[in-house]
């Protein structure tokens, strides 16, 4: 049989002739070195009060003993901050056992494809809670012409690592159309998200629920390519939208 194959993760720091790579082999490297990591984990704290900027970058390089001149280092300034935390939080979906894996008590049905789908989802838009305040700093950054391939690929990726996790097997037309679908949803809910003042996030919540059901992306798909054209069309001029881009 032929090993399963899934779409590999794009960045602006590695280049691949091949779009695809198999689980039966290594994954390959991220984009940050080690150095780069470290100095961006270590500034992920401050932006709750710096924000997405080179204050924040700095302060993280001087907490791990490197000086100021080490941001040279990043040629993308403030926004390698933004890319390094879509980075992260998409890998760490992989640690959700409680969905992916949970220990199901006496008579307690595990998720479907679809309830995974939707409990991930939450997931990574919870992760931005601490920064969600700044998070209008990150969407600005991230409509700048030279990062938006960057951002709109880590936002695919994302689409993609989440149908992966929640077990999706689909190699027809469908796998096309539920991540455009989940990809416009999910750009869509962090937008709303921003403005959202309401306890534990609860109207984000309703509304990433009516996202759901707008496209029926749980447990179909839609009828037919023309009308996938469609959507498509109309999602990618939303998610467009929704990283600050005048269309």
């Amino acid at each position: 049989l032929l090993p399963r194959l899934r779409p590999l993760s794009k960045s602006t720091a590695v280049s691949l002739l091949r779009p695809y790579h198999s689980y039966d082999h290594p994954p390959p490297p991220g984009p940050f070195t080690l150095t780069e990591s470290t100095i961006l984990s270590a500034a992920i704290p401050h932006i709750p009060s710096h924000g997405f900027t080179h204050t924040a970058l700095s302060l993280g390089a001087t907490d791990v003993g490197y000086i100021d001149a080490s941001t040279n280092l990043f040629p993308n300034g403030a926004f390698s901050l933004v890319h390094y935390h879509l980075y992260t939080q998409r890998l760490a979906l992989a640690k959700n056992e409680h969905i992916l894996s949970p220990v199901l008590k006496g008579g307690e049905k595990p998720l479907g494809v679809g309830g995974k789908v939707k409990a991930l989802t939450w997931e990574r838009l919870m992760a931005n809670r601490e920064v969600i305040h700044r998070w209008q700093e990150a969407l600005a950054l991230m409509a700048q012409p030279s990062h938006l391939p960057t951002a709109l690929s880590e936002l695919s990726s994302l689409s993609d690592e989440i149908w992966f996790l929640s077990g999706d097997t689909s190699v027809d037309t469908s796998w096309y159309t539920k991540r455009a679908s989940l990809s416009a949803i999910y750009a869509a809910t962090e937008l709303f998200m921003t403005t959202d003042k309401s306890p534990n996030f609860h109207d984000t919540r309703e509304f990433l629920d009516r996202r759901f059901m707008d496209v029926q992306i749980v447990g179909g798909t839609m009828g037919s390519m023309a009308q996938w054209a469609g959507f498509t069309g109309r999602a990618g001029l939303n998610i467009l939208r929704s990283k600050g881009v005048r269309i």
